[in-house]
């Protein structure tokens, strides 16, 4: 093994993810300065990878402890995104039984070669990484079995195929030499496609702008004969930023940029709209122009992200250094090269290409097979919900598990994707025991989760609300004279109403202005990478049951008046410059 001295100078019915916070008809801007909102895949969508194949673009997340896991979205336009698959979608490709609440799926990189659709990834079991890839002729799927890389330590693999033909593999590892906790370095080692194996010396690259701070999400690109290293480091809250390293050699040595970050929102208030701006792929466009896909996240109050970190889109530029007394004038990235910032709004891409407005989700589970936008909490040990034991309905089977750490339980849900939305559902249910409940849930993660639930006590059927996983903790209760019911949750940042109706037409609240900042990763302890999920619960407590739940539609939509709203409402509660 040798390692390579460094010198450091001084991303049913789904319409328009791109529009999860665009605008709509009203407000959209006119010609000939047309413009996107930001940001362009709303609702828990952190670590993206994009990729060009011709004029299509492609884009793929991290998805944690869900399943179908990986995210596949695809664009022609690169601001409207329709999800179209998944590259974990076989419980035999992923082992998500047990992992821990942001545990499991971290930081693919997608990629295209040769007529193949690359899928990298690190699983994180029991807080140990395993690197594998699966692959793909058609990003829509089937993926394939995964490929298991040995000796791959660290997380956040990506792949880079060089122009030689030969492909590369980079990750992050803990150094045995840190000179402070949580300092992570970058590795390459190259792969042999054919065998998947890595081959060869492991090189070691570059500790980042700064002095390698949790340095992690690598990847590589290659312009003008010259190899960048681009890194995400300072961790993913606010002090997260993005930098890159130039060589002429893949091995190195790296020299460092020296405008670097490239990209950061550490310098700017907590109040900022948007923060923790990192973690970015490049991508280039047919024309030699370039754009960055990077997450951010969006807080409300300046500290609450219950939707999660989310994809934010924004232009690039090359630039050639411009000092005289060098010999060797380097070309590296701009991002943002008005501002330096992830704006709110960019200019559009295409000009003939707007942004539309996102119309919602709803599904009246006639498909034969459950929508791409419903996900579970971990691989499903066995099938719990169907749509051919009472069809046209999704019959939701309860399960002994309840809402806990390193449990699968009986649970299917969409992302929360807007700071103010309404969902709805329809369903029919008769507990056969206290212990059975089924209905509505709002929930963060294992360790935060409002559930909203009919079920059974002394006197006959009740609606019940309470936050998991203290399930005694009832907040509101009330007898109902029904099996089938209709519930509904509605957002309103930080405040969530929860109403109930018998013929769908009269609703009464169950409660009203429920805190949201339960749900929030600030106020919930341990690692909290994800976003707020809405979606179907049911269980029986740890008793054995074989009750179900019949499901008859769900309804989601976003209620704001403007996509824009959110941005103005954080701008509008910030402090007053001092003059």
């Amino acid at each position: 093994m040798t390692r390579t001295v460094i010198a450091i100078l001084p991303a049913l019915t789904i319409i328009g993810f791109g529009a999860g916070c665009g605008w709509t008809t009203d407000d959209a801007p006119s010609e000939p300065h047309a413009t996107f909102s930001n940001p362009v895949i709303s609702g828990f969508a952190p670590d993206p990878s994009i990729i060009r194949v011709g004029d299509d673009f492609y884009l793929a997340n991290s998805s944690f402890e869900y399943f179908p896991g990986i995210p596949i979205y695809h664009s022609v336009d690169l601001v409207n995104w329709s999800l179209i698959g998944h590259a974990l979608h076989e419980a035999a490709q992923v082992d998500l039984q047990s992992v821990d609440s942001s545990g499991g799926v971290h930081a693919p990189t997608l990629r295209y070669h040769g007529g193949t659709y690359y899928v990298i990834v690190s699983n994180i079991v029991d807080g140990a990484p395993i690197n594998f890839i699966v692959t793909a002729t058609d990003p829509r799927g089937p993926w394939s079995h995964a490929y298991v890389l040995e000796d791959a330590p660290g997380i956040d693999p990506s792949l880079f195929f060089d122009d030689d033909g030969r492909v590369w593999y980079t990750g992050n590892w803990l150094p045995p030499d840190p000179e402070f906790p949580g300092q992570a370095e970058i590795w390459l080692q190259e792969l042999d496609l054919d065998r998947m194996r890595l081959v060869g010396d492991k090189h070691y690259l570059w500790r980042g702008c700064c002095q390698g701070a949790w340095a992690e999400g690598p990847h590589l690109y290659k312009k003008d004969g010259y190899y960048y290293l681009l890194l995400s480091e300072g961790g993913t809250s606010y002090e997260h930023a993005l930098s890159v390293a130039i060589a002429k050699s893949i091995t190195g040595p790296y020299r460092n940029n020296p405008r670097n970050p490239i990209l950061t929102h550490r310098q700017l208030s907590y109040e900022h709209p948007i923060t923790g701006v990192g973690h970015a792929d490049l991508v280039e466009l047919d024309d030699g122009r370039w754009y960055a896909a990077a997450l951010g996240w969006r807080l409300i109050d300046g500290s609450h992200g219950i939707l999660g970190r989310e994809t934010f889109l924004v232009p690039v530029v090359w630039e050639t250094e411009r000092h005289a007394w060098k010999d060797e004038r380097l070309a590296f990235p701009v991002v943002s090269p008005d501002t330096g910032k992830i704006e709110l709004r960019h200019p559009l891409p295409f000009d003939d290409a707007a942004q539309s407005a996102h119309e919602g989700f709803e599904d009246d589970f006639t498909a034969a097979e459950l929508g791409l936008e419903w996900n579970f909490r971990r691989t499903p040990k066995r099938s719990f919900v169907s749509l051919t034991d009472n069809p046209g309905a999704l019959r939701l089977y309860l399960a002994p598990a309840e809402i806990a750490e390193n449990e699968q339980y009986s649970f299917v849900g969409i992302r929360q994707r807007h700071f103010q939305f309404e969902a709805a559902t329809a369903m029919t249910f008769t507990a056969g025991r206290p212990t059975e409940e089924a209905g509505l849930v709002v929930i963060q993660n294992d360790r935060s989760a409002y559930v909203m639930t009919l079920g059974r006590s002394a006197a006959g059927t009740e609606l019940r609300l309470y936050h998991a996983p203290r399930n005694d903790d009832v907040l509101a209760r009330r007898a109902i004279d029904a099996d089938r019911v209709h519930l509904k949750v509605a957002g309103d940042y930080l405040a969530y109403d929860f109403l109930y109706s018998l013929d769908g037409e009269t609703w009464s609240a169950l409660a009203e202005e429920v805190d949201g900042t339960l749900l929030s990763p600030a106020m919930i302890g341990g690692f909290n990478y994800t976003g707020v999920y809405i979606g179907l619960y049911g269980s029986s407590h740890g008793a054995p049951t074989d009750a179900y739940a019949d499901v008859e539609w769900f309804r989601y939509r976003p209620t704001a008046p403007s996509g824009d709203d959110w941005y103005h409402r954080q701008l509008a509660r910030r402090p007053a410059t001092p003059r």
